[in-house]
């Protein structure tokens, strides 16, 4: 199941990353227009990644998994402020 949970949050990402990427028009330009609302999508599960790692139990998980969640949120806020 571990597995599973992991290819699927694999996938999530990949496809953030590609929405992020298509709507700062680096990758996939032809979606760049498609991407406008998903773009926000993604910053609310950013955003929903943060908060979920802030409160966790786990020292070591926040130690690595909050800086990252903090930049994708940045990232991803960026380019949806940016690409209105």
């Amino acid at each position: 199941r571990l597995r599973a949970a992991a290819v699927v949050q694999a996938a999530v990402v990949a496809i953030t990353v590609a929405i992020v990427m298509s709507r700062a028009r680096l990758a996939l330009p032809a979606w760049a227009d498609d991407t406008r609302f998903l773009v926000w999508v993604v910053v609310a599960i950013a955003l929903v990644a943060l908060v979920l790692n802030v409160i966790s139990r786990s020292a070591g998980e926040r130690r690595i998994w909050v800086p990252v969640a903090v930049v994708m949120l940045g990232s991803s806020l960026l380019v949806a402020l940016a690409a209105r």
